[in-house]
């Protein structure tokens, strides 16, 4: 069985703000938005808002990220927040 893998940003590249979302699975972006919209439905009352989701790019299982820089698994990748709120309905 062949698995093709999904595109990911390398470590210590920086990448532009703009040229992110070009490099997400739209699958992976869809599953960021489900658990951040997730989190505010059950947590209405919460006011600090997150700097993004560090998601799975496998099993697209995710968590919420509120401070400092995430620390990622090689099969996770970082989804910012700017990415994750314009697709929201």
């Amino acid at each position: 069985m062949v698995y093709a893998s999904r595109p990911a940003v390398p470590a210590g590249i920086p990448v532009e703000e703009g040229s992110l979302s070009a490099l997400l699975d739209p699958s992976l972006l869809q599953a960021a938005r489900n658990i951040y919209r997730t989190y505010y439905e059950v947590h209405p009352d919460e006011v600090q808002r997150p700097l993004g989701v560090a998601i799975d790019r496998f099993s697209l299982r995710g968590k919420l990220i509120f401070n400092g820089k995430p620390v990622l698994l090689p099969k996770e990748c970082f989804i910012p927040i700017s990415q994750i709120e314009p697709g929201l309905r």
